[in-house]
């Protein structure tokens, strides 16, 4: 059946579009969402690997998997900024073709402290990648082979993202980000007649930390995405319970309830120990895919490291990259 879609949707003469890698865990490895979260972190580097396995049990579903890194190149603490640079390396398959894409992103992002505080950052970042998009034939019975002109395309992309965190306080922590990707609109067309596309991508971001009790905060989150014909609105709180907050040893637990609107109910715990944080997620789906997922969403798994000296260890809501 899958095969079967992808045939009709390859030799129709209408354009046609690609849409990008998807994670819902959005802020556990930020730069996956936005370029402009690259290097907003305390320590020299970080480092992530993500998984995704997406719609379990229709036959050869999505699996995602994404490593991340990222490191600081520049600290002025005179001046209040620096700059980052980010790498993203993902590959994401699908169905009885194996159809997807594997590409690499390279991202410099660079932040400036608005003020002598170090409580409000703003944060801008420039995206650039390279891939192939492609398919295996193997499997599948055509009349005419010859009508598809390659089954893999090179492609281009180049992106960019603007963020904005602010602390008022200890007991409140406002992070906002918006993000453009694939602006020039890679052509990836197996026909050669430059009608398919990988279409621009818009989203935005917001979240905010509130310590609502001396150990506990709640986490309320806002986020959408805009892709060609496909929209996608999120929304949910986490609950995170700082269980130590020593510079020896911290420990945090976190989880949450979001609702990505009309598609799917998701689920997340994480767990941070001193630099390294593990999130799993579960996505139950509701859409009108139900009746042939039954309501099986998808599983992630997130794993996240900080190059930090423990004896530096902090656990402010807002990390301050500068020091």
């Amino acid at each position: 059946m899958l095969s079967l879609f992808f045939l009709s949707d390859l030799i129709s003469v209408s354009p046609s579009a690609a849409q990008d890698i998807h994670f819902s865990q959005i802020d556990v490895n930020p730069i996956l969402f936005n370029p402009a979260y690259s290097g907003f972190f305390d320590g020299n580097g970080r480092f992530g690997l993500s998984y995704r396995n997406q719609w379990a049990s229709v036959s050869r579903a999505f699996q995602t998997m994404a490593a991340t890194a990222e490191l600081s190149l520049m600290r002025r603490r005179y001046w209040r900024d620096g700059l980052n640079i980010g790498l993203i390396l993902y590959s994401d398959r699908a169905g009885s073709l194996n159809y997807g894409s594997t590409a690499g992103n390279l991202i410099l992002s660079y932040y400036k402290a608005l003020g002598s505080s170090n409580n409000n950052f703003v944060s801008v970042a420039l995206e650039t990648g390279f891939g192939q998009a492609g398919f295996n034939t193997s499997d599948i019975m055509m009349v005419d082979p010859d009508v598809i002109d390659a089954t893999s395309a090179n492609f281009f992309t180049i992106g960019t993202g603007l963020a904005w965190f602010y602390q008022p306080n200890d007991d409140l922590y406002i992070k906002l980000g918006a993000a453009a990707r694939n602006l020039n609109r890679p052509d990836i067309s197996y026909l050669g007649t430059e009608d398919a596309f990988i279409e621009r991508k818009f989203s935005g971001y917001a979240r905010a930390e509130y310590r609502a009790w001396p150990f506990v905060s709640l986490m309320p989150l806002a986020a959408c995405m805009i892709q060609n014909n496909y929209h996608e609105t999120l929304f949910g709180c986490d609950a995170k319970w700082y269980v130590s907050e020593s510079s020896s040893r911290q420990l945090v637990f976190s989880a949450g309830i979001h609702y990505r609107w009309r598609d799917a109910a998701l689920i997340e715990f994480i767990t941070e120990y001193n630099a390294l944080l593990l999130a799993l997620s579960y996505d139950a789906n509701i859409s009108k895919l139900t009746p042939a997922s039954k309501s099986f969403g998808s599983f992630e798994i997130t794993l996240v490291y900080r190059l930090v000296h423990s004896k530096r260890l902090t656990r402010k809501a807002m990390p301050c990259p500068i020091i």
